[in-house]
């Protein structure tokens, strides 16, 4: 379970999926922004982006297939990273909002929404998926 309460003091601490690399995220309640750090480079997505997340899991209703891939790479189809970035998404578009660094929406906010008590997560070295609780 993540530790820290989401503010920039004390952000989330959490860990990819796979376990394999640390990370962490805050609010900026100001900016109304969602931040995710991961070594030096900082990500942004749009804070909606957890209660829109959750919303389409729990109409989905069943385990989705994360997906996660860098921006340049397209996402694979019907999973979490692909909704991330879809014309059809509440936000028409990607969550993400640092040109360049938009994507990997399907690898830093399950474990999140995880820590939040909002979703399952699988853990394995590949292809996890996730669903609403």
């Amino acid at each position: 379970m993540a530790t820290g309460n989401g503010t920039k003091e004390s952000p989330w601490q959490l860990k990819t999926p796979p376990g394999t690399a640390d990370y962490t995220m805050h609010i900026d309640q100001e900016k109304q922004v969602l931040v995710c750090t991961v070594g030096k480079t900082i990500l942004h997505y749009q804070l909606r982006c957890i209660d829109d997340l959750y919303a389409m899991l729990k109409k989905h209703g069943d385990w989705m297939e994360l997906g996660s891939a860098d921006e340049q790479k397209p996402a694979k189809e019907g999973t979490v990273e692909a909704w991330g970035r879809s014309e059809q998404n509440p936000v028409g578009g990607w969550y993400g909002m640092k040109k360049g660094l938009r994507g990997r929406f399907g690898m830093y906010l399950p474990p999140l929404m995880e820590a939040l008590g909002k979703a399952e997560l699988e853990h394995n070295p590949k292809n996890n998926r996730m669903r609403a609780i």
